[in-house]
């Protein structure tokens, strides 16, 4: 329940919390080589008196009340932007707005949770219950989410629920379900040649492109309440425009919230590969995305959390939560059985972007959302 005195602190933390925003913007990190602000955040939660810690994964782990055998819950933001830049991004404060990207998705939660993290661990009593603050890595693009399949994967067994702060499209919106993923980088090779001399060899871009027309042909599969996708998101090859082309790639991928349709769209993959194997064509497949759909989550556990958050979010907007299904930090955790939600505490837009903005004035509603449902779940 939101308290006066959570209230007050949504209110008073503006400034430092925003400070916090740009500090942390300045500081690039794409997925995999998030050690500047990995470092920077272990460092700023030993500066407000708590132990904090980088593992092999490059998340930073900051536990409360975490013992040797106690059940946990997991709250997490990701460190990782989609921007491969390794030199800091451009940022500028224009009104109600803060421009830079990567600063929405997910810097802005990121820093709210460090900001809610250590309100609670300062004024609230040590919960039976341990908690463990997760800034974590590689949520972002092929990152796989190396960062929350490592914290699951140490602590599967004696969590209660996982929590990530991420998107911004709206403070209505929670992430219930996993949408799944597999994606691929497919290699064709031919003889190739000169286009003249050698005129009538094979072309691999061309040998690809009608890959690709078959791919798309597929009929997707349908299951109740379910949705798949799929889509070829880069094409390279060839080496001159008078050389028939000896090599052509793509990055290859489908989608679904739904296992039997995620598996149908994996037969369906392999038996287009197959069929050119067959006539002949070299094409090489190599996995390079997994992400799973939810597992077996107990309904009634998944439930009750879900009936937590749209209270929060019913007291902090008057509207009810709108559930939905996406691809998130979430998946490890689903996938395991682990309840979990995806909740948005800031809003912005043109996320994924150069041109991406936070609007500074959902930070305190945001906070006031983070600080309400967290209190209720460290308080149970």
């Amino acid at each position: 329940m939101l308290t006066d005195e959570l209230k007050r602190y949504a209110w008073q933390c503006q400034s430092e919390l925003k400070l916090l925003i740009k500090e942390l913007c300045k500081l690039p990190a794409p997925s995999g080589k998030e050690e500047l602000r990995a470092e920077f955040i272990r460092n700023w939660f030993e500066k407000q008196g708590f132990r904090a810690h980088i593992d092999e994964a490059l998340n930073v782990v900051c536990p409360w009340g975490v013992t040797e055998d106690n059940q946990v819950v997991t709250v997490m933001a990701h460190t990782d932007t989609v921007f491969p830049d390794l030199e800091p991004l451009p940022m500028e404060e224009d009104g109600r707005y803060l421009r830079c990207p990567g600063v929405t998705d997910d810097t802005a939660h990121l820093a709210q949770l460090m900001m809610c993290a250590v309100y609670f661990m300062k004024h609230f009593p040590t919960p039976s219950t341990g908690v463990l603050f997760v800034a974590n890595s590689c949520e972002e693009g092929l990152g796989n989410l190396k960062g929350s399949r490592k914290i699951v994967h140490d602590y599967s067994k004696r969590m209660q629920a996982l929590i990530t702060l991420d998107g911004g499209s709206t403070l209505q919106r929670v992430v219930n379900e996993a949408v799944g993923s597999h994606r691929y980088r497919v290699t064709v090779r031919t003889e190739g040649g000169h286009s003249f001399n050698a005129f009538g060899n094979r072309n691999a871009i061309h040998v690809l492109s009608t890959m690709i027309d078959a791919l798309y042909r597929v009929e997707l599969p349908h299951e109740e309440g379910s949705k798949t996708t799929f889509n070829v998101g880069t094409i390279t090859g060839g080496t001159s425009v008078n050389t028939i082309a000896q090599e052509a790639t793509m990055l290859y991928e489908y989608r679904s919230d739904h296992r039997h349709c995620l598996e149908y769209m994996r037969k369906f993959f392999e038996s287009v590969v197959e069929e050119f194997r067959a006539k002949g064509f070299e094409v090489e497949v190599e996995l390079i995305g997994d992400r799973p759909c939810t597992g077996d989550v107990d309904k009634d556990a998944q439930q009750a959390l879900e009936a937590r958050i749209n209270a929060s979010i019913l007291r902090i907007t008057g509207k009810p939560a709108d559930f939905a299904s996406g691809s998130t930090d979430c998946n490890a955790a689903l996938a395991e059985g682990i309840p979990s939600v995806c909740i948005s505490t800031c809003l912005g837009g043109k996320c994924h972007t150069r041109e991406e903005y936070l609007d500074l004035e959902s930070l305190e509603p945001g906070m006031c959302l983070a600080l309400d449902f967290l209190s209720e779940i460290f308080a149970s």
